[in-house]
């Protein structure tokens, strides 16, 4: 990756309205933000709003977005997480439901504390390989087949760890206990 083509960078070409820079943000964090919608929404047409809602408000907000880390994927999956919430209160309200408990907002900043060392010892207690599988495909954006290169893995191995993660870790946050 050229200097040109960090994410810092990427931001900045999008707040100076270079649209070539929001189709790279696209197809370097569309296929992520889709694995990660699919874990909040129930069908297709939601997790393409949701995927759609999130690179529209990176456009839209690249002249005020801070990336202290430099990297854009944690950013984009906050704003998901974010439209996924209100997403999901539209369909509750229109359904006459409460807001899942996955989805609800910690109601103060313990409990939101709270959430996240759920999260942070979940993470911490996967098997190295499966930490490192999580990091390379939920964090940093990779594919499977590219995870699976990196590592010395088949792609179906990587799948998996990545179902069995994913699962371990919506137990943490929700606090199943099955």
């Amino acid at each position: 990756m050229t200097p040109d083509d960090d994410d810092a960078a990427l931001v900045r070409r999008m707040a100076l309205d270079d649209r070539g820079a929001l189709a790279t943000a696209f197809d370097r964090f569309a296929p992520t933000l889709t694995r990660y919608a699919w874990a909040l929404a129930g069908s297709r047409q939601d997790v393409e709003e949701l995927v759609q809602d999130t690179l529209l408000t990176l456009w839209q907000k690249a002249g005020t977005i801070d990336l202290p880390t430099g990297a854009l994927l944690p950013w984009l999956l906050v704003v998901c997480r974010n439209h996924a919430r209100n997403q999901a209160r539209r369909i509750q309200k229109n359904a006459g439901d409460e807001l899942p408990a996955e989805l609800a907002a910690p109601t103060d900043a313990d409990d939101a504390r709270e959430r996240l060392r759920w999260v942070r010892d979940a993470i911490a207690a996967l098997p190295p390989t499966d930490r490192r599988i999580c990091e390379l495909c939920l964090l940093d954006g990779h594919s499977y087949a590219e995870a699976a290169a990196m590592l010395g893995l088949s792609v179906g191995a990587v799948t998996q760890r990545v179902s069995r993660s994913r699962a371990r870790l919506k137990k943490a946050v929700t606090h199943d206990e099955h």
